[in-house]
């Protein structure tokens, strides 16, 4: 079909170098999740060879079913207190120079798994203070609070993916809110003001061009700082499907207008996922913040 068929852009290398192996032997015993592998990520050979690498924290089952996601749905079971100091002590020992730390969705938290982010981002500081922090949350069902416990810790980068645009967002992200997410990144900025905020999506579930021109422009409507866009790829048949491959030439001219937007750093490509080099992004927005 013409979805398991790839355009040749799309292909990445198989992960297998020396690093790779020994970090992944590292987090088996360490008992932790990366998005990195149970998203499937295209990427993971070379993020790991760089020694950057994304946690997934609560656990590995999201009380969420969005249409375009890998992770497993399903009622989640209490909440692991040992985890942020298990994690901290694998950042260290993998002596990372970046870490993003994110999570399935825990609506059954009354928090969302607010204070784990908080007390992870605090254990990585204590143990290896030169490590920038990174967390890519979910929208906390809107609720202030739960942020406010995030932002308090004081991440290097709070990243909450748009994941798409307004018109597609309810059919791919039924418990989501596209202007929830918005306001979410509007609340970041204000709680820090000279903190750096993120987002995301993917291309390829539907959308018009201009409606991504118009996603661009709400988020840097809310100071935005930093952007990913990236190439939906279908998980599985149960998944929605890909309406449309991009062309490299086509994010190339998608980072270009998000630049002229004024973002600090657009990571576009085909392959680009939310902690692309999600290090060399942070270091863009505090040269440019400067």
């Amino acid at each position: 079909s013409a979805q398991r068929r790839l355009p040749p852009w799309m292909k990445a290398k198989m992960p297998g170098g020396p690093k790779y192996l020994e970090l992944r032997d590292l987090l088996r015993g360490s008992r932790l999740h990366t998005v990195c592998e149970e998203a499937h990520c295209p990427n993971i050979g070379e993020c790991w060879e760089r020694k950057s690498a994304t946690f997934m924290i609560l656990g590995d089952i999201c009380t969420r079913a969005c249409a375009y996601c890998a992770v497993t749905t399903g009622t989640p079971t209490g909440l692991d207190l040992g985890e942020p100091a298990r994690l901290a002590e694998t950042v260290e020992r993998m002596d990372l120079r970046y870490a993003v730390i994110t999570s399935v969705n825990r609506d059954d938290l009354p928090d969302g798994g607010a204070f784990i982010f908080a007390q992870c981002i605090q254990q990585v500081r204590k143990r290896l203070p030169a490590c920038k922090v990174e967390v890519l949350i979910p929208d906390f069902c809107g609720d202030q609070d739960a942020l406010a416990t995030v932002m308090a810790a004081r991440p290097d980068t709070l990243n909450h993916n748009i994941e798409t645009v307004r018109r597609v967002f309810h059919r791919v992200r039924p418990k989501g809110d596209y202007d929830r997410s918005l306001e979410l990144l509007a609340r970041a900025h204000s709680l820090t003001p000279d903190g750096v905020t993120k987002s995301g999506m993917m291309v390829g579930l539907g959308e018009a061009w201009e409606e991504i021109l118009e996603t661009m422009r709400d988020l840097r409507a809310v100071d935005c700082d930093l952007l990913t866009i990236g190439q939906y790829l279908r998980p599985s048949d149960t998944h929605a499907p890909v309406a449309k491959w991009y062309t490299p030439d086509e994010f190339d001219e998608l980072r270009r207008e998000g630049e002229a937007l004024g973002f600090r750093h657009v990571a576009s490509g085909p392959m680009v996922r939310s902690s692309y080099h999600a290090d060399e992004q942070h270091a863009a927005a505090a040269a440019t913040r400067n």
